[in-house]
């Protein structure tokens, strides 16, 4: 599954508070999708099989 969150309109990353606060770790432009990479992540999942609904832990 993949999500992404596309805004339309008026806010521009300058303006929001927690890029102000920290310049140095936000890109200037992040209005597209990341380059190709060489290793791609997949976990491979056994065929018919169901989500476990079970706690993690109790």
């Amino acid at each position: 599954m993949f999500a992404s969150l596309k805004l339309e309109g008026g806010v521009k990353s300058e303006e929001l508070p927690v890029v102000c606060e920290f310049p140095g770790v936000f890109p200037g432009d992040v209005s597209d999708m990341p380059p190709e990479r060489e290793v791609e992540f997949s976990i491979d999942l056994v065929p018919g099989t169901g989500p476990i609904s079970m706690a993690p832990y109790r």
